[in-house]
Formats: C-alpha cells, structure tokens, sequence
C-alpha cells in the first residue's frame, strides 16, 4: 500500500513538474507571463540565499562574502561580471537575444551595526569594526533581501534571455548606509566609476517591515528625502564648575543652541510645500562633574524633500548656530556634510510602469501616490544621472498590525520570507516591459 501511495505521489509531482514546464515554455504565453511563472518557480531558492545573506551579514564597504556569494552566482549564469566595483560592489552583465535599451536593476548589500534581537535560526551572529570598535552586525533594513530578490531576477530574466530585449545590469551596491569615515563608496562611487554610463533606465526597490506582504507603495517625483549630516563644535573657556563666570560654558551653549534650533522647521519653512527635519543625534563634551569643559560636539541630521526650502534651513541654522555661540562668548562653528539628494522618480519614466505595478501586484494592491518619507537613499545619485524609479514592497506579514512590526534600523527589525515573491516578479516584469516601451 505505501509503494503504492508513493507512486502515485512520484506520478503526481512529474504531471505538476510537466505543467510548469510546459506553461513556462508554451508558445501562447507571452515574454510577460513567463517571467511571472518563473518567478514563482524560483521564490524557494531566493529565500534559501536571503537566509544565508542575512545570516552572513556585513557592513558598508566590507561586503566581502556577500559579493563573493553573489558573484559566483552570477558566474554560473553565464553573466559577464564585473567585481570590486566600488570597492566590494559587483556588476553582472545579461544580453538579451533582441536589440533594445540598456536597463539597470540595483539591490544594496550591506548591513548595520546593530545586535539583532529577531528569534529566527538565521539570525546574523556576526561582528565588524565600525568607528574603531568591534560591533555586532545584522541586516536591520532588508537589505538582505533586496540581495536575494535581485540573484532571482537574474536567473529569471537569463532563463528568457533569447526573447529579452536589450542589456540588463545588475547593479549589487556596497555602502548604501554610507561609508565608513574617509572612504568614499555607494551609489556616488559607482556612478564615479561609469556604472550607470550608457544606461537608459535603472530600477531599484525597498522591503517595508510595516507594510504588508503582496503590497506595492510608490509615487511620482520626489518619494525620499535629500539627506545631510551637521556637525557643531562649540568652543568655551575651561575652568572649576563651583566658578562658572571665570569661563564660558559650551554646555549651557549647547542646549541653547539646540532649543534656538527647532524653530528653524517650525516657524521658516512652508511645511504644507513639504516636510522637514533637523534631528540632534549626538552630544559630547565634559569629563566630570565639577569641570565645566572646554569644548562640545553636536552632531545630528537634515532631511528636506524641496532644494530652496533646504537652502532656506541650512542658512537659518548657520545663523542661529553662529549668534548663539556669540550671544554666550563662545565660538560655535557649524559644518554642514555632503549628502545624498532627492531621491526623484523620473515622471514620465513612472508612468510609463504604471501597468506593470498594477499587472504584477492587483490594482487593489497597489498604492501610487504614496506620501514621500524623510528617510534617504543614496540611489538618487543614480536618479541624478539617467531616469530611474524607486518603489517599496511589503514585507510584513499578511494580518499583522502594522503597529507591532519593528521600525527599521532596530533589533527587532524583520520582514517575512512572503514579501520576496512580489519583488522579483516587479523587477523582472520592469526589465521586459521597459525593454518593450523603450526599444
């Protein structure tokens, strides 16, 4: 009875296994259809790599096993690949069998300095150096899956390689959290490098642990915020704390100086044009309780979605800082870093790809005219050089209070197996439904 159960099991998987086949190679499927059903085909597989990249997490600039990982994958596709491109980045190069544009698809590799608290058998263990100390390491954004998703994509799209219209390259990104101090990297080095040179159209996606799996979020224009980190070093008189008029106190300085601060946002910005932040993220001054310092460091974040309105903060805040300090007898200099811009979806390039969103994912899945965030993304600086369109996948699980999932860049942070289907099959229909718009 059990050999008999079995055979018909066997039977069973070769009928389904015939099906699929069939289906994927069947002449009355369309270039479009095809890719879905490989799509799903291979979803098992790129969990199986999100796992192994989660688990092997590593941070920017230091993505060696990742774009080994990846590499290799590429290789045994038959891809021409391109390594160390950016420092650890890795570039896989996929010809189509019909002439058309040269489309880019990028997934970012690294990971955080952040200790994961996810009870999954996957959990990343792993350290790496970050400012000088030994840090634990963990995957605290997705990128992992951004990862797994884009390998999928190309053994997708290589399998219908034949009917594929134009050049596809595959962009694995390093340092998208930003490089560690001196170093350059991410998205800035490799279009320094010539990356995107001779590109047409470059796609990329993020996983949202809020949103839920199956879901697709994305609008026109400006959808993430340009970013740019400050520094402030106020400089005082030292001397006995049971004394403070014999010196000049950075530390009162300080806390006036980020009190004067918030009305920059609140009372010179248009805020119904667009959002704004100026966030205070570190202080550091003082040695003991009885030493009124010498110095004092405020380091913090600028996030603004409009170029004059970012304009209008950065000379605000200059003056604020400057009159502050002076108003104290103290000197406060303000450094204002160079960061990532807007991240700008090319409008008439979104347009175009509206069908596929709602194709792919169900009309009732999809929302495309999301609110822009204030968080930041170092692909604009691909945006600054060709059209490109940015867009985010759910990665929550279906049911699940958004409230409950966690934030990202926290040790909590996950997003479920579930949202990496609808990933690779958006960006493999972006790459076949570009290539046919925009032969």
């Amino acid at each position: 009875m059990m050999r008999r159960l079995l055979s018909i099991f066997v039977a069973i998987a070769m009928v389904m296994t015939l099906t699929s086949t069939n289906l994927k190679n069947d002449p009355k499927l369309s270039l479009k259809e095809r890719v879905l059903e490989l799509s799903k085909e291979i979803e098992p597989k790129v969990v199986n790599w999100r796992h192994w990249v989660h688990e092997n997490a590593e941070l920017s600039n230091r993505e060696f096993k990742t774009a080994a990982y990846v590499a290799a994958h590429l290789k045994s596709l038959g891809f021409e690949v391109q390594e160390n491109v950016a420092k650890t980045g890795v570039v896989g190069i996929l010809k189509g069998g019909k002439p058309g544009p040269v489309i880019g698809l990028r997934a970012d590799m690294d990971g955080l300095p952040i200790k994961e608290r996810a009870d999954i058998p996957w959990a990343s263990k792993q350290m790496g150096e970050y400012n000088g100390a030994l840090v634990p390491v963990m995957h605290a954004c997705g990128h992992d899956t951004h990862v797994a998703i884009l390998m999928g994509v190309a053994e997708v799209l290589n399998a219908v390689k034949s009917d594929l219209r134009g050049t596809i390259k595959f962009i694995f990104q390093p340092a998208e959290e930003g490089a560690p101090p001196g170093e350059e990297g991410g998205a800035a080095l490799m279009v320094k490098e010539g990356v995107v040179k001779g590109m047409d159209a470059i796609f990329g996606l993020h996983i949202n642990s809020k949103t839920e799996a199956g879901k697709v979020r994305y609008r026109p224009a400006g959808i993430m915020a340009a970013v740019n980190s400050f520094n402030i070093k106020i400089k005082g008189v030292q001397t006995h704390g049971s004394t403070p008029w014999t010196g000049v106190d950075p530390i009162v300085t300080a806390a006036q100086i980020i009190n004067n601060a918030q009305t920059v946002v609140s009372r010179s910005l248009p805020l119904t044009k667009a959002a704004a932040v100026l966030t205070f993220g570190k202080i550091a001054g003082g040695v003991r309780s009885n030493i009124i310092p010498e110095e004092v460091e405020l380091v913090g974040t600028i996030r603004t979605l409009d170029a004059g309105m970012r304009q209008t903060l950065f000379d605000r805040f200059e003056t604020i800082v400057k009159n502050t300090g002076e108003s104290n007898g103290a000197e406060a200099i303000l450094t204002i870093n160079k960061g990532y811009p807007i991240t700008y979806n090319d409008p008439t390039l979104t347009a175009m790809m509206a069908e596929t969103f709602t194709e792919v994912a169900g009309a009732a899945n999809v929302e495309s005219s999301m609110d822009a965030i204030t968080g930041a993304e170092d692909f604009s600086f691909f945006q600054e050089e060709i059209p490109g369109l940015y867009f985010f996948i759910g990665g929550m699980r279906v049911g699940q209070d958004p409230v409950t999932a966690a934030p990202h860049h926290t040790p909590d942070f996950y997003v479920d197996d579930s949202g990496l289907l609808n990933g690779i099959k958006l960006l493999s229909r972006m790459a076949v439904d570009f290539g046919e718009k925009g032969k």
